[in-house]
């Protein structure tokens, strides 16, 4: 399989922001440490990860949707030490509608600004569904802790499509 993230160093971090507004240079060592951490050093990865990728749980940023291909490349790892989370932190991401909502319910939704959160929604969720065979090789997985949360994620993704394009 090669090494883990080895494409990590081919997306301008610097260049992005994270769901809290913050340069994403710091997702690179989150994702390592995901990687190559023990139970506890991924897990806690894992939880500043969402906060910098999908913050409160449910708002995504500029650097979400590049982000989810090394989630997935995490997730499909026979190494990853924390594979529920990641799962968990997927769905979290599937399911985010907070710009689409607040554009369908406002007279602003044709806001530049909305519109630019509004693709990130869209291309962080359409990110999620491309790694659907990832993710059904894992839910077919004969240990049930990875099993689980991987048809949790397939289940809700069935219910949570990706945007339609405008």
């Amino acid at each position: 399989m090669g090494s883990p993230l080895k494409r990590v160093s081919g997306v301008r971090w610097g260049h992005l922001r994270d769901a809290t507004g913050a340069a994403a240079h710091g997702i690179p060592p989150l994702l390592s440490r995901i990687a190559h951490g023990d139970e506890r050093t991924a897990r806690l990865a894992v939880d500043d990860l969402g906060d910098a990728i999908c913050a409160l749980g449910f708002v995504v940023g500029e650097a979400t949707a590049p982000t989810v291909p090394f989630l997935l490349e995490l997730a499909g790892s026979p190494h990853t030490a924390c594979k529920a989370e990641v799962f968990g932190l997927l769905g979290d991401i599937c399911r985010t509608d907070q710009w689409h909502s607040a554009a369908a319910t406002t007279r602003r939704g044709h806001d530049a600004g909305f519109q630019r959160q509004r693709g990130w929604e869209a291309a962080s969720r359409s990110a999620v569904h491309t790694g659907r065979s990832v993710i059904e090789g894992v839910a077919s997985s004969v240990r049930p802790e990875e099993a689980t949360p991987a048809r949790t994620l397939l289940r809700l993704m069935d219910e949570v499509p990706p945007f339609p394009d405008h």
